[in-house]
């Protein structure tokens, strides 16, 4: 597969006080302060959208941008609509102007402009959202058997899919790992920098470890190159996995599997971390499987978690069971509920 090239951004690219400079500038001031590759190619296309926005309007340099200019692109974007007719979340809508913010935030800082337009920007307001959908054990099983094991590829497939479950690790994390990153006799995965460029180690499981030793053994020798280079899962050509290539493929996963449940790699991701915690485990030990920097990020999963609530549910609530507490027969109340 031929490698992405980047989208121009809308402006002269021979003007220094453009949005093409000026954008490949604080590109770069990221990339040299540590922030990762993933993090700069998506800050360089939110604010190429803004460029894109502004150009339409005959506004080319960021000297130019008003805070009014900024809050009809935020406008815009409440109004926008996806190929299907929905709406922007409000999550994707901050995630835009916040990169608007932090982009003009810097060019003010480093006298690039005069004053910062989108100082006092207000982002909307953004509820914390559920996860769509978590797989039950039965769910996941239905999954995690449909690889043909009988080819490479099937025992790729299984190895990726245990392994997700298993860990819960992202998929650009998934992607990304190395033959030496799997210890298979401590059972344990290193995750080399993961989001915030954190590395962490995590187990991985019996289980998850057997079905990548047999894929070491018995499918990735067919499908390495010469010379190797060392990637874990590797496509039918023998490269490294794209990130858009692994999420078709768990999505076909799961649709086949007919759990008609939405989702792909996170959607495992989501299950890891629900069933750990309806399995007992403390919320620090899931924030440190997911690699939340952040416990409030892992929290979510607490209320997702329902086997706890329904235990308690079932035994405070009268209602809860089939046989309402306080009625003797099935009609008469007693007499603390007579006096009530």
């Amino acid at each position: 597969m031929r490698k992405r090239v980047p989208e121009p951004i809308a402006g002269d690219p021979s003007d220094p006080h453009g949005f093409p400079a000026l954008i490949a500038e604080f590109c770069e001031h990221l990339s040299v302060h540590g922030y990762s590759s993933h993090t700069v190619k998506a800050k360089r296309t939110l604010l190429a959208m803004l460029a894109r926005w502004l150009d339409e309007r005959g506004v080319s340099r960021p000297a130019e941008v008003t805070k009014p200019m900024l809050e009809g692109y935020q406008r815009a974007l409440f109004h926008a609509r996806k190929e299907d007719g929905s709406p922007l979340s409000f999550a994707t809508q901050t995630q835009r102007l916040v990169a608007v913010r932090t982009f003009f935030e810097w060019l003010a800082r480093n006298n690039r402009i005069l004053h910062d337009p989108a100082a006092g920007l207000e982002l909307p307001r953004s509820g914390q959202r559920l996860p769509r959908a978590v797989l039950s054990v039965a769910e996941v099983e239905r999954i995690v058997a449909l690889p043909d094991l009988s080819t490479p590829l099937g025992l790729r497939d299984r190895a990726m899919l245990e392994l997700l479950y298993a860990t819960g690790v992202r998929r650009a994390e998934l992607a990304s790992l190395a033959v030496f990153d799997l210890d298979v006799e401590r059972r344990a995965l290193m995750v080399r920098e993961g989001k915030g460029r954190k590395d962490r180690m995590i187990p991985t499981g019996e289980r998850a470890v057997r079905w990548c030793e047999r894929y070491l053994a018995e499918a990735r020798p067919e499908l390495a190159p010469e010379p190797d280079n060392g990637a874990l899962f590797l496509t039918v050509t023998g490269r490294k996995l794209y990130t858009e290539n692994l999420s078709r493929l768990i999505t076909s996963y799961v649709r086949r599997s007919g759990v008609g449940k939405p989702g792909s790699c996170h959607l495992f991701r989501h299950t890891m971390a629900t069933l750990m915690l309806e399995g007992g485990a403390d919320i620090r030990y899931v924030q440190q499987m997911l690699g939340h920097t952040d416990i409030t990020s892992t929290q979510i999963y607490t209320r997702v978690s329902l086997r706890k609530l329904e235990a308690v549910h079932a035994a405070t609530h009268p209602g809860a069971a089939n046989e309402p507490r306080g009625v003797h027969g099935g009609a008469e109340l007693s007499s603390d509920d007579q006096a009530d």
